[in-house]
């Protein structure tokens, strides 16, 4: 029997960014919280880690965009505590074919939300940045509340901000067993600890933690590669010169996204919204021809779209995606164990959303009625999860 000073009200498994806000709202209620990570902090293993990423209000789905408002309020909120900047605000510029279905639904998404916005026809996206080469007569719709999340400062500011709660941070301490019951028990590698709830944020590693709980979530695990390529002249797509962040629809199979100069000085971040699949144990490992392919994808992107960068990048990184089929969350309580909650399958446009995810599992596991209407995100939705996986 574990000693009573190892009892938490929650344990919270995975410290990337839904992990820290979890841990973050329950150490806010006062909640005796532990958050557990795998890894020693920083590391780079997972899908939190880096310096850039996209926020946004523009989605094609009502429940994203409602949630997002409150999103932007606690951003704000963590910027002011930590007393550090964590949002850039640039604007989007969704990039598409008139025609675009996606553009017109997220366009109607926006407008029914009350989110300010704006419709650039080709003569004016050209007019405003002249150093985009519109190839095919594209459009533009731009979300001016779109912007940069500086992804790092975000994690250490949340992890200072549990720790100053009251609440604990364990790195490099891996989960090897957990028992369910009244009481959760979580064996680690170094000792075991005792919760009335579990809250598993573990991303790509979240099946090797449910298999033995008698369920398998249909998660793919993908490794992408982020892409830095290097700017002709330095500066001239940075924030200096009022160059937003933008996502590209219909000009490639998957979407491509990008974000203004800044990281790394005279390097621009331009990236493929899709990967191959990989195992997280083994992400470092040789690039696959697929990789080839979707790297091949941008420089054409590039070559063709922003003529003043290099069309080959400068510098290549590695992230992981942990999807599910409709790149939907899953969040909600295991179908056996109501005292273990689950947050994954963030499909790679998770971050920016994390303040209200957490807000929700941190309800999830102290039984309270959650902040926002969960049909979207239950584990029910997916048929294929018969007997044999539960």
């Amino acid at each position: 029997m574990a000693a009573q000073k190892d009892l938490y009200d929650a344990i919270v498994i995975g410290a990337g960014i839904q992990g820290c806000f979890t841990a973050y709202h329950l150490a806010k209620h006062r909640k005796r919280v532990l958050l557990l990570e795998q890894f020693f902090l920083p590391h780079s293993r997972g899908s939190s880690h880096g310096q850039s990423r996209i926020i946004r209000m523009a989605y094609p789905e009502d429940f994203y965009t409602q949630m997002m408002a409150e999103c932007y309020q606690i951003w704000a909120q963590l910027e002011h505590e930590a007393g550090t900047q964590l949002y850039r605000q640039t604007g989007l510029l969704l990039l598409g074919m008139k025609e675009s279905a996606e553009l017109k639904i997220i366009q109607a998404t926006l407008s029914r939300q009350g989110v300010e916005h704006q419709c650039l026809p080709s003569e004016e996206l050209k007019q405003r940045f002249p150093n985009i080469r519109l190839s095919r007569g594209e459009v533009g719709l731009l979300d001016k509340s779109g912007g940069v999340l500086y992804a790092d400062k975000a994690l250490r500011a949340l992890q200072d901000a549990i720790r100053q709660l009251g609440g604990i941070v364990h790195d490099g301490e891996k989960v090897m067993e957990i028992k369910p019951g009244l009481l959760v028990v979580v064996k680690t590698t170094s000792r075991s600890y005792q919760a009335k709830s579990l809250i598993i944020t573990a991303g790509p590693w979240t099946n090797r933690l449910l298999r033995p709980l008698g369920i398998e979530l249909p998660l793919q695990t993908l490794r992408i590669n982020v892409c830095y390529w290097r700017e002709k002249v330095p500066g001239s797509y940075g924030v200096s010169q009022a160059f937003p962040c933008f996502l590209g629809f219909s000009l490639a199979p998957y979407h491509i996204y990008g974000l203004p100069s800044g990281e790394y000085p005279g390097l621009m971040k331009v990236c493929y919204h899709h990967g191959n699949n990989a195992d997280p144990e083994e992400r470092d490992c040789p690039a696959a021809f697929s990789d080839i392919q979707d790297v091949h994808i941008l420089s054409c992107f590039v070559r063709d779209h922003l003529p003043n960068l290099e069309p080959e990048p400068a510098v290549m990184e590695h992230c992981m995606y942990t999807n599910t089929p409709d790149e939907h969350f899953i969040l909600d309580r295991h179908p056996k164990y109501d005292n273990i909650v689950i947050g994954a399958g963030f499909s790679g446009h998770g971050f920016k959303l994390s303040p209200v995810v957490g807000k929700i599992l941190y309800e999830l596991s102290m039984k309270l009625m959650p902040s926002y209407d969960l049909t979207p995100f239950r584990i029910s939705r997916f048929p294929c999860l018969g007997k044999a996986h539960i």
